[in-house]
């Protein structure tokens, strides 16, 4: 109402009809604090109306006929005249009309937002739910094709792996000793190990030709191992291309060059990401393999790796050889035949 005080003491003459059964009548109209006062010329008030219940029944034309909302026979008529009256009244219905609560308008917004929320879902969790299904159904074959294709594009880099019919007995015997299905040396482009999908460990080929125990290149490989149980490879790679990547793997089964070429750029480029003692310390236990040698390999003061090496879950017990003297030498020359 305070937008219109400025009418609250105008007055106009309109035809008031009490019932359809009834003669109009000349009336006097003012507008109050919260009604219109209908009265006749003796100032005597006839009715009220409610302003928030006021409804005109033929909005342009005229003259202007108004009535209270839901009581249609009754009736005020106002001139075309009267137009100070009628642009207050209309005004009026403007800004109770914008104050009345809009139904439709919030079943409106609850739909967006209800939108709104489904598309979140979609966007944040329908993504990570498609990767973590595909790599749960990709199938142990497929995922040593990926790895075997991986290998192929990280060769471009490296060079050829490093194969002699006579050190491949001894490496097919690490890859057993460590606990994964194969193991493979390249001769470069390789910082020290790494994890590939279907189960494939690559090793940098310093690992075998720069040190005596055996135990160092099977500790990279433990370390490869407890990365890729933090992290399956196949987990790694979705992550790193997208979603489109993991639908096209599970409704098509391939993967794109370029897909291939982009992770493959990456795991080269990047360091390997951090394991902590204890995550590694218990694959060494599960291999039985000691912790030791890996450490001193990583760090020559051992300071940074006190951890492992105060924690070796082979301390004072009896060792398993990880390799035959005979193996570990034609190893340590396998990129040299």
């Amino acid at each position: 109402m305070t937008a219109l005080k400025q009418y609250q003491r105008i007055e106009a003459t309109g035809l008031w009809r009490p019932s359809p059964d009834e003669q109009r009548r000349e009336v006097v109209v003012s507008i109050g604090e919260a009604t219109l006062t209908i009265s006749d010329f003796n100032d005597s008030a006839l009715t009220h109306w409610s302003l928030a219940a006021l409804e005109r029944q033929n909005p342009g034309a005229y003259p202007a006929i108004y009535c209270p909302d839901g009581d249609p026979g009754e009736t005020l008529e106002l001139a075309e005249t009267e137009t100070t009256m009628i642009e207050a009244i209309d005004r009026l219905q403007r800004a109770i009309d914008r104050a009345r609560p809009h139904p439709g308008r919030l079943r409106w917004l609850s739909v967006a937002g209800v939108a709104l929320a489904v598309v979140a879902v979609l966007l944040l969790w329908l993504p990570s739910a498609l990767q973590r299904h595909v790599v749960s159904v990709v199938p142990e074959i497929k995922q040593q094709e990926i790895g075997d294709t991986i290998l192929q594009r990280i060769e471009r880099v490296s060079g050829k792996a490093c194969n002699s019919p006579e050190a491949q007995d001894s490496l097919d015997r690490l890859a057993k000793r460590t606990g994964v299905r194969q193991i493979v040396i390249l001769p470069a482009g390789l910082s020290n190990s790494l994890s590939l999908p279907g189960g494939t460990v690559l090793l940098n080929r310093a690992l075998v030709e720069d040190h005596e125990d055996p135990a160092v290149a099977a500790g990279y490989v433990i370390a490869a191992r407890a990365r890729a149980a933090q992290q399956a490879p196949l987990d790694d790679l979705l992550d790193r291309t997208g979603p489109t990547t993991a639908f096209r793997l599970l409704t098509t089964g391939e993967l794109t060059t370029e897909v291939v070429d982009t992770y493959t750029e990456e795991i080269l480029a990047e360091p390997q990401p951090q394991i902590s003692d204890d995550d590694l310390l218990a694959v060494f236990a599960q291999a039985a393999l000691p912790s030791t040698p890996y450490a001193y390999a990583v760090d020559i003061t051992g300071e940074s790796v006190l951890g492992l090496i105060e924690a070796d879950p082979m301390a004072g017990r009896t060792l398993e050889q990880v390799l035959p003297d005979r193996d570990w030498v034609r190893l340590q020359n396998i990129c040299g035949q």
